[in-house]
């Protein structure tokens, strides 16, 4: 997943890289264009993080036009963001669609969102915003047209979207002790690309970073490896990366620390999945 890109605030600075996946089937209405969208994540250091989403809406007038909204077909429905990793995505909206240029998403979310911690503990996520306006994405060059699929991903980064305030709120009160401030990636499903593979021990639980080096300004994706040392980062362009592992486990008492690590010259094509042997990180 892409760094430092923040939902709540509006300012994707993905979006000029953001294009629809288009595919030939027909649709099921004439005239109409076919809209999938799509939830992944990449794993994080909790149990459990539950989305309580309730509506899913398409802005096509310019955006100072509050009333360009329109609602999606989708069952409001609580989701464990941490279900879908590893290459699993949740389908959200499959819909005929009239053809238009939209210009924003917009995710409501209800107030039962959840986060349960490795020991067990859970505790309700309080959002500073998205209960209120709706969690926006901004789009860019997206244009809907007739008798063609498109599939728009969002993936969520789930360990820059969950922010610990210590001891509460401030007040004593356990129940506000993390914040939800999402951060999502938005990708097209043509850029297809991915990179899968292994680290060791499982137990470091690195976070792994993707660098694509290829370009005059690198991007940087990232995921964590899951309790079985399993990684994988997908829907991402073509280039040359370089793939660094940070530990965030501790090693046992009496064996060695765990270790930072790099693989270079990593090729990333398009409708590819480029597998890294397994790294040790001891």
């Amino acid at each position: 997943m892409k760094a430092n890109i923040s939902f709540l605030t509006g300012a994707i600075a993905l979006a000029t890289l953001l294009g629809l996946g288009r595919c030939g089937k027909d649709n099921d209405k004439a005239g109409a264009a076919k809209l999938r969208i799509s939830l992944t994540d990449a794993p994080g250091d909790f149990r459990a993080v539950t989305l309580d989403v309730q509506r899913i809406e398409l802005h096509l007038n310019p955006e100072n036009d509050p009333n360009g909204w329109q609602t999606l077909p989708f069952t409001p429905q609580s989701l464990n963001v941490l279900e879908y990793v590893n290459g699993r995505s949740a389908l959200l909206v499959d819909t005929d669609f009239d053809p238009g240029t939209p210009q924003e998403i917009r995710l409501v979310l209800g107030p039962n969102n959840t986060v349960t911690t490795r020991s067990g503990q859970t505790y309700n996520l309080k959002t500073p915003s998205g209960q209120t306006s709706g969690v926006k994405l901004k789009l860019q060059n997206v244009s809907l047209v007739a008798g063609q699929t498109y599939q728009l991903l969002l993936d969520f980064d789930v360990a820059k979207s969950i922010v610990e305030r210590g001891n509460g709120n401030g007040n004593g009160n356990q129940n506000e002790r993390y914040l939800l401030k999402p951060v999502i990636r938005v990708v097209a499903q043509d850029l297809n690309g991915a990179i899968r593979g292994t680290v060791s021990p499982a137990a470091a639980l690195p976070q792994v970073l993707a660098i694509r080096s290829s370009i005059t300004v690198p991007d940087t994706f990232s995921t964590m490896a899951d309790a079985s040392g399993a990684y994988q980062l997908w829907s991402l362009p073509a280039g040359t990366y370089t793939v660094k592992y940070f530990p965030t486990g501790t090693a046992p008492t009496g064996q060695a620390a765990y270790r930072e690590a790099t693989r270079t010259g990593i090729t990333v094509t398009n409708n590819v999945t480029t597998v890294i042997d397994n790294t040790t990180l001891q």
